[in-house]
């Protein structure tokens, strides 16, 4: 892996945040408390083919790996956007890696285009009220209807943007029974057909102009060309999109922290108290120092992970490394800059508290911290199954 200064990264940086200049935290705050969804930014990313940097060229997009749609996600988070703005571009990132990978060609000819032109919305359909984290027990099922397509009955909760998506990537259940394992799931790229799947988004703390929803599939037909990959191999086939998530989360995060620390920063060489500025005392100085170290740390093994991811190597222990690391140096930094800021910093004109609710869901998803040790206990340092 080479550390050397990349010119296309660098340009790719400096792209994004010319786009991201035009979007203040004022626009992103207004889209959070109006619970609308970012259009006027995504319009600007779409026209830059921001969007569709990492589908390949044949499909119309711009070719690149995860490695340039973390520079991507990560400008857009530390602009300001936090996870508003780079979680209304990232599914079109990762969701479609598997259909990348193991999609049919009548499959990749019919959506990779228009995902590539920033006119297909993706959402992406796993985790369910009574499976959670434990995706064996997927319930949702797909039966065959007898003509060579399929019925998709089931209930699927905090698929994000199935509000502004025409088509979901659905992870559902074709043959055993929910906790048998996971060779029985089949990924499919549904269409959210309004006669058949009912969405209702879902009241949360943060991120709310990307809606997160439940979705209830009522007798949905899917032809079968819509199968993603095998019949039966769906898991495995969603692992190549969820390690690029992690690695694009990871980066997110990162964005999130950078721009938590730089209103602190901001804030502690202006603010004078007791006859001084408050960044000149220790107690504000050494906790931004120590974030700004941190971030630095997480966003450098996100880095190797996306190289890794890219080249084919195994990257599953660096990319959640990256997240877990990512998701913890986040969430301090924009406390501290909550802290640095004093009883203002819970104010919503300083945006440190939005950086915050939003820095707080990387502890908690795509998954949390503790099942990403369980992975890591696991799988890295071969002990005992604990769950």
């Amino acid at each position: 892996m080479d550390f050397t200064p990349n010119p296309d990264h660098e340009a790719i940086a400096e792209g994004v945040d010319r786009v991201c200049a035009a979007f203040e935290d004022s626009y992103w705050s207004e889209r959070d408390e109006r619970h609308e969804f970012p259009w006027a930014f995504y319009e600007k990313m779409a026209e830059g083919g921001w969007v569709g940097i990492a589908i390949p060229e044949e499909y119309g997009g711009g070719g690149q790996g995860i490695s340039e749609g973390a520079i991507v996600l990560n400008r857009v988070a530390a602009s300001g956007a936090a996870m508003n703005g780079s979680t209304a571009l990232h599914l079109t990132m990762f969701g479609l890696e598997p259909v990348v990978k193991f999609g049919n060609d009548q499959l990749k000819e019919a959506f990779l285009p228009r995902a590539a032109a920033g006119d297909l919305h993706v959402a992406f359909g796993v985790t369910e009220p009574d499976a959670g984290t434990d995706t064996r027990g997927v319930a949702t099922r797909a039966v065959e209807d007898g003509m060579g397509g399929w019925i998709v009955n089931g209930r699927k909760i905090w698929t994000s943007k199935a509000l502004e998506s025409e088509v979901c990537l659905l992870l559902t259940r074709t043959d055993g029974e929910p906790g048998d394992g996971f060779n029985g799931l089949t990924l499919f790229l549904v269409d959210l057909d309004p006669e058949h799947v009912d969405i209702a988004p879902i009241p949360k703390s943060g991120r709310n102009a990307v809606a997160s929803c439940e979705v209830a599939y009522d007798d949905l037909p899917v032809p079968a060309w819509r199968m993603v990959g095998e019949r039966g191999r769906g898991f495995h086939h969603i692992l190549h999109g969820l390690n690029a998530e992690r690695i694009l989360l990871a980066s997110m995060a990162c964005g999130i922290g950078e721009a938590a620390i730089r209103r602190a920063v901001g804030y502690a060489k202006e603010r004078e108290v007791f006859g001084r500025l408050i960044g000149a005392n220790q107690a504000i100085a050494h906790p931004l120092a120590k974030a700004h170290m941190e971030l630095a740390a997480a966003m450098a093994l996100a880095r190797e992970a996306a190289w890794r991811f890219d080249n084919g190597l195994e990257c599953g222990e660096q990319a959640n490394t990256a997240k877990y690391l990512a998701a913890e140096a986040s969430y301090f930094a924009a406390d501290q800059a909550m802290q640095t800021h004093g009883g203002l910093g819970y104010a919503t004109e300083y945006h440190v508290e939005r950086y915050w609710r939003e820095a707080r869901i990387q502890r908690l998803a795509p998954v949390s911290q503790e099942m990403t040790l369980n992975y890591i206990a696991q799988n890295v340092l071969d002990l005992p199954r604990s769950y």
